[in-house]
């Protein structure tokens, strides 16, 4: 299985990126990991919310194949432990799934297209996060899972 992570706009922060990267890297060793990152709409300024949702929808959906499993970070997805979290991970691959696909969307949210075609949604915490701070910890959190599937000692009970 392959896991993908779709992300709107580039990370500023050096010091983020770093520490983004240092995590692909580690989780390349259980999986096959692709990050995508789509660049921010131009002009978005001069957007509705409404609009912007639906351009950065689109551009979402031509990254997904009907066979993907898309599951969106969303505040209003359901809230997992990091062992429930590998379980999760452990049931989508024991389904034979070809791609797993995790989204962070826009600033705004998803578009109802996005909500539609999507299998999942998750959520990493009632509080609010920067985008750029969600990526870090959504594959942290893709890499503990693994470190708990494996009984490594990364996490500790």
């Amino acid at each position: 299985m392959t896991i993908k992570l779709i992300t709107i706009g580039k990370t500023d922060s050096k010091q983020l990126q770093e520490l983004i990267t240092n995590y692909t890297t580690r989780l390349k060793h259980y999986v096959k990991f692709d990050l995508d990152i789509i660049p921010d709409i131009k002009n978005a300024k001069n957007l509705s919310e409404k609009q912007q949702k639906e351009k950065e929808g689109e551009l979402i959906l031509k990254k997904i194949v009907p066979t993907d499993v898309l599951v969106l970070l969303d505040e209003n997805g359901k809230q997992l432990s990091s062992v429930d979290f590998s379980s999760y991970l452990q049931k989508k691959m024991n389904a034979g799934n070809k791609q797993l696909v995790f989204v962070i969307g826009g600033p705004y949210g998803f578009s109802d297209s996005v909500y539609k075609k999507a299998n999942d949604k998750i959520s990493l915490s009632k509080m609010t996060f920067s985008h750029q701070m969600v990526r870090l910890f959504i594959v942290e959190q893709i890499y503990r899972g693994f470190t708990i599937l494996k009984n490594e000692p990364y996490h500790h009970k």
